[in-house]
């Protein structure tokens, strides 16, 4: 009982190189595992500085963690992408790693990014693996996945895939083919997904039109349940494609999460999970899907009460949790979008209050997928007691 209810140790905060690095460790049966956001530091520094700042702090933090140390997924937040995409990529230190590169401005109007790594301090082997291209434009050319192999066990992570086609549907079923060509690459199939990432340049435009192509797709694969996911507004690199899918895939026992305080998104047309549980060779995690103030029919609870739509936001996320025997204690990781930056200084206040800290929390902008949507939450947590 009393390993049952042991925590991991909270967030530390490190200061360096002027930036702010908040550290989540993790102590598994095969090594350790940081989960990091990187703030840059708070100088009139340009995008180049900026991204200079962050990636040497991040990379001092992981050296000072042991030489086995891989970066496997990254997440850059950009405020302009167009403009200081190619800074960014000129400062990563690591070029294996899954990396996704999205236009979701930091709440800070002070930085020009901000960055998520997750990073496994353990002897693994690693794999690039290349995607199909979907065109002959350069970001499909760069995209790739990271096949991660601990012990018996073997992940893939993908940063960004993209599909051809005229329009948002066809788009989206080419960016599931190509995703599933990848996964055959690594010996897996799209029944080994757990949690996928959706961009969309428009997701008022476009979300629906990914859902058909999601459903077709996962019906003719016969992919029940569907994994976790995240669909949200973003800027894409590549002016040919409207939208964009990252996933984590592992060959590992998982069963789908649920809660009494929100309906099941496949009732309302969305074909995935509310969250993941799987049993990872060095952990079990929960990976809660992009989650917001949606009630138990799945209707929209609180339209445009900001404040009331945080609350019920975060009761559907601590009801997710409960149900696996977790709180908030057990977050590892999470991202926060926000409809308008001018609602920050509230959506923090109450995250606060609510208890909903201690861990690497990346608050960006971004459209959600419904217009009467102002904030939306996902995170991974690690069971307790589970090192």
């Amino acid at each position: 009982m009393l390993a049952a209810q042991r925590r991991h140790p909270l967030a530390e905060t490190i200061e360096t190189h002027g930036c702010s690095v908040v550290l989540r460790r993790v102590d598994g049966r095969r090594g350790r595992e940081l989960f990091l956001h990187c703030a840059p530091p708070d100088t009139r520094a340009d995008a180049p500085g900026q991204a200079e700042a962050v990636y040497r702090a991040i990379a001092g933090v992981l050296a000072g963690e042991g030489a086995d140390c891989t970066v496997i997924r990254e997440t850059a937040f950009l405020r302009d992408l167009r403009a200081d995409l190619e800074s960014v990529r000129a400062a990563r230190p690591w070029r294996l790693a899954a990396a996704s590169e999205v236009e979701q401005p930091p709440l800070d109007e002070r930085a020009r990014l901000e960055v998520s790594a997750h990073a496994i301090v353990s002897p693994a082997r690693t794999t690039r693996l290349e995607a199909p291209p979907a065109c002959a434009c350069a970001e499909c050319a760069r995209a790739h996945g990271l096949l991660v192999r601990l012990g018996d066990e073997e992940q893939l992570h993908v940063g960004a895939l993209y599909g051809g086609g005229e329009d948002a549907y066809a788009q989206a079923l080419a960016m599931f083919r190509a995703a599933e060509d990848l996964l055959r690459s690594a010996g897996m199939t799209f029944q080994h997904v757990v949690r996928t990432w959706i961009h969309l340049r428009d997701i008022d435009r476009d979300y629906g039109a990914l859902n058909r192509a999601r459903r077709e797709f996962f019906a003719a694969r016969g992919i029940d349940p569907p994994p976790a996911s995240t669909g949200i507004g973003g800027g894409l690199a590549p002016h040919e494609h409207d939208l964009s899918l990252g996933l984590y895939a592992v060959r590992a026992p998982r069963r789908a999460m649920s809660a009494p305080t929100l309906g099941e998104a496949m009732d309302y047309g969305s074909d995935f999970a509310r969250g993941m549980r799987v049993v990872e060779s060095n952990k079990v995690s929960l990976h809660v899907s992009g989650t917001a103030s949606i009630d138990e029919q799945g209707r929209t609870a609180h339209p445009d009460d900001l404040e009331a739509q945080v609350e019920r936001m975060l009761v559907n996320v601590a009801a997710l949790l409960a149900e696996q025997g977790a709180g908030f204690a057990d977050v590892v990781s999470a991202v926060t979008y926000l409809k308008h930056p001018a609602d920050t200084a509230r959506l923090r206040r109450k995250l606060r209050d609510a208890g909903f800290e201690g861990f690497p929390n990346a608050l960006v902008a971004a459209p959600i997928c419904r217009p009467e949507l102002l904030c939306e939450t996902e995170l991974v947590a690690v069971l307790p007691g589970d090192s």
